[in-house]
C-alpha cells in the first residue's frame, strides 16, 4: 500500500508505560521504523514529545482505551496531527501479540491512511463535559439513596411512599426527621403536611404508624445526611458549569426550546455533540455517533438484527428522557410521534425513535441558527389523509355500516 505521510508515530499506551514506533519513508522509497519506551509520568511525555519533533513525526495515533490516552493528548495537542481510534477498528490479524507489535502496527495503519480519527472535542467543550458527566453520576447516587430511604421505610413498615408521591419533598423530609428524632406521635407528624398533602393526613396517620426502632432512625439519619451532601455537590457543579459555558449558552438556549428539554438536559446535549455541527456530514452521521439509528446486518441477501449501534451512552440517556417527556406535551409533533409508534412498536422503541429525531430536530437548529418551529399535533395525518381515511371506513364497514363521504364544503 502506498503511504499517505512520510513520518508518522503509533502509540501503544498503559497506565505505566508507553511504546512508540515511529516508521519513516526514507528517501530510497524504504520503510525504516524505530520503536522507544517510555513512561507516563510528565516528564516521559515531555520527552516523547521532544523525540518525535526531532525525528520530524507529523501524525500521531494511540487507541482511545479507558482514560491512560488523556495526558498524552493533552500534552502532545497543537504540536501534533493526532489521530485517537477505537480500538475494536484497529484489531491486528490473529498470531502473536505485543506491545511493540501493537504501536507497529498502528504506525503503518496511519502512514497508509487506513485510521478513522474519533471526535476528540476541543477543550473548553471537554472540560464542559466532565463536569456534565460528573454531575450526572451524582444524579444517580443520588436516586440510589432515595431507594435505600424507601427500603429502609419499608422495612420500618412505614407506608408514607403510599400516600405521598414524593417522600423526599418538603413534607416528607419534615416527616422523616420527625420520624429520626422519634419524640411525636404519627398524629403530629401528619400536622407537619404541606399543601395539597394537608388534604391526606388521615391517611397520612395510618401510614406513619409504623414499626421504627433506633436501627432504622440511626439508617435514615444517615441517609438522609448523604443526600444533602449530595445536593449540595449537585448544585456546585451547576455552578460551576454556568461559569464555564458561556461560550455555548447560545446553543443551549436553542436546544431548551425543543420540548421535553430544561436547562440542565440541553446543557448535557450540547457538552456532548458541541455547536460545531460541521463535524458531522449529516444529521444521519450524527445520529449513527450518537447510538440511536438502527444497525445494519445483511448477510446473504437477508437483513438480520437491526438494534441500535454503540454510541455516546450519555447523550443516548439525556436523549431518551427528553425524549420521553416530549412524548407527554400535548399539542406537538413528538407527543403525536410517540403515540404513532408507541401501539405497534412499543414504548422502548417508541423512545428512541423520539430520540433519534429530537437529535435530528438538534443538528439542524444548531448548523442553521434557526429557532425550532413545531409541525404540530397533525402533521402526520396531513402526511397521508387517504390512508387514515381508507383505514377508518374500512374498520367501520367491517362493523356493519355504510359509510359515504364527501368534503365539508359540498355537504355545506
Amino acid at each position: 500500500m502506498d503511504a499517505m505521510y512520510e513520518c508518522v508515530c503509533g502509540m501503544d499506551v498503559h497506565s505505566g508505560s508507553i511504546q512508540a514506533c515511529v516508521r519513516r519513508v526514507r528517501t530510497d522509497r524504504r520503510i525504516s521504523q524505530d520503536v522507544r519506551s517510555f513512561g507516563t509520568m510528565t516528564r516521559d511525555i515531555l520527552a516523547l514529545a521532544d523525540w518525535l519533533a526531532a525525528e520530524g513525526v507529523t501524525h500521531v495515533t494511540m487507541e482511545s482505551t479507558g482514560v491512560y490516552w488523556k495526558p498524552i493528548y493533552n500534552l502532545l495537542e497543537g504540536h501534533f496531527e493526532i489521530l485517537l481510534v477505537n480500538a475494536q477498528h484497529v484489531k491486528h490479524v490473529p498470531g502473536r501479540k505485543t506491545d511493540v507489535r501493537d504501536c507497529q502496527w498502528l504506525a503503518q495503519l496511519l502512514q497508509c491512511g487506513l485510521l478513522r480519527g474519533s471526535f476528540v472535542p476541543a477543550r473548553p467543550q471537554r472540560e464542559l463535559r466532565d463536569l456534565t458527566r460528573h454531575r450526572a453520576q451524582l444524579v444517580h447516587h443520588v436516586a440510589a439513596v432515595a431507594n435505600r430511604i424507601h427500603k429502609t421505610l419499608e422495612d420500618g413498615n412505614v407506608k408514607l411512599g403510599l400516600v405521598a408521591s414524593d417522600i423526599l419533598g418538603a413534607s416528607g423530609r419534615d416527616m422523616l426527621r420527625a420520624l429520626i428524632v422519634g419524640t411525636q406521635t404519627p398524629d403530629q407528624m401528619a400536622e407537619l403536611a404541606r399543601g395539597r398533602l394537608r388534604g391526606k393526613r388521615p391517611a397520612l396517620q395510618l401510614a406513619l404508624q409504623g414499626h421504627v426502632t433506633a436501627h432504622h432512625r440511626f439508617v435514615l439519619a444517615e441517609l438522609l445526611d448523604q443526600l444533602d451532601d449530595l445536593e449540595r455537590r449537585i448544585e456546585r457543579f451547576t455552578r460551576r458549569i454556568e461559569e464555564i459555558s458561556g461560550p455555548f449558552a447560545a446553543a443551549i438556549q436553542s436546544v431548551t426550546a425543543l420540548p421535553g428539554f430544561e436547562e440542565r438536559s440541553a446543557q448535557n446535549v450540547v457538552a456532548e455533540i458541541g455547536t460545531d455541527m460541521t463535524r458531522f456530514p449529516t444529521a444521519a452521521h450524527l445520529a449513527s455517533w450518537a447510538g440511536l439509528c438502527p444497525g445494519s446486518h445483511e448477510s446473504a441477501g437477508k437483513r438480520k438484527s437491526g438494534k441500535t449501534t454503540k454510541g455516546s451512552r450519555w447523550l443516548r440517556a439525556t436523549l431518551v428522557q427528553a425524549a420521553w417527556a416530549a412524548s407527554h406535551t400535548k399539542h406537538s409533533y413528538f407527543g403525536a410521534q410517540y403515540r404513532r409508534l408507541v401501539g405497534r412498536r412499543g414504548k422502548k422503541r417508541a423512545l428512541v425513535a423520539l430520540a433519534h429525531s429530537l437529535l435530528v430536530v438538534i443538528y439542524h437548529v444548531l448548523l442553521t441558527g434557526r429557532p425550532y418551529h413545531d409541525l404540530g399535533v397533525g402533521y402526520f395525518d396531513k402526511l397521508d389523509a387517504s390512508r387514515i381515511v381508507q383505514s377508518h371506513v374500512r374498520r367501520l364497514e367491517r362493523l356493519g355500516y355504510t359509510v359515504t363521504l364527501a368534503p365539508i364544503a359540498e355537504a355545506a
